[in-house]
């Protein structure tokens, strides 16, 4: 049965990048003209990416549904945070989060034709193997913090491939949490990898994409030394969550 359904996977999954592709063409000018203007204009440039994503997701039948462990006030400035699993890990962030938002991203993305256009207007970029590029990602996390814009860090850095539930965390998001006093609110991704395993593009099918809102995090009063209990806490309450909802990867 599942080499019967291999054609009708591949037909899905072309029509899908040429549903993509047609809407990033209607997105990019209005992009280009949005980065000329600042913080409004990045603002709006996220407000593109809700418009992209959300239709996207209908074109193909994929159906976006968020969970609230808890109330979320979206007055308040946090450090977003979720596990990374897949290329579709992307999407949901800019659906779920209807509020002022900045993104880490990969610096690697830019280099892909026409949509890296897009990603270096939306992100801030960080380079992980250069010292003096992870400086300055971190100093416009915290500008965009001090703007009261929030941000979203994936805390793993990269996929999760470890055939745990997590990967270790790095310090970066808890860090700035704390220096900026600023909560976080850790995000799940339960079905993302379901849609588009980490290893194909061409896995990409149809169904449920949960994105579960847990609990906030208060950093009041923590210092430096709170970093390794801060990111153990939050790690244990995400690996929890994860397995409460069947997430493993």
């Amino acid at each position: 049965m599942k080499i019967l359904l291999k054609p009708v996977q591949l037909i899905y999954c072309i029509y899908a990048f040429i549903v993509f592709v047609a809407l990033m063409f209607i997105v990019l000018p209005f992009v280009l003209i949005a980065s000329a203007f600042g913080i409004p204009g990045g603002n709006f440039i996220y407000r593109l990416c809700n418009f992209w994503a959300s239709t996207w997701f209908i074109f193909i039948g994929i159906r976006h549904q968020e969970i609230y462990e808890a109330p979320h006030n979206k007055q308040q400035q946090y450090i977003f945070v979720a596990n990374h699993i897949s290329y579709l890990d992307i999407p949901p962030i800019v659906i779920s989060i209807r509020q002022p938002i900045r993104v880490l991203g990969k610096y690697e993305m830019v280099k892909v034709p026409v949509f890296g256009w897009i990603y270096r207007a939306a992100v801030i970029l960080v380079d992980r193997r250069d010292a003096e590029r992870r400086a300055k990602s971190v100093r416009a996390l915290k500008a965009a913090v001090n703007h009261g814009i929030s941000i979203f860090i994936f805390p793993e850095g990269t996929f999760n491939e470890t055939g745990n539930t997590l990967k270790e965390f790095y310090d970066g998001a808890f860090r700035i949490a704390i220096e900026t006093q600023t909560p976080i609110k850790p995000l799940l991704f339960i079905d993302t990898i379901k849609r588009m395993h980490y290893t194909s593009i061409f896995s990409l099918n149809p169904g449920p994409c949960r994105v579960v809102y847990l609990d906030e995090v208060p950093v009041n009063g923590f210092t430096m030394d709170d970093v390794p209990q801060l990111k153990q806490y939050v790690y244990q309450l995400m690996e929890a969550g994860l397995k409460k909802y069947n997430a493993n990867p």
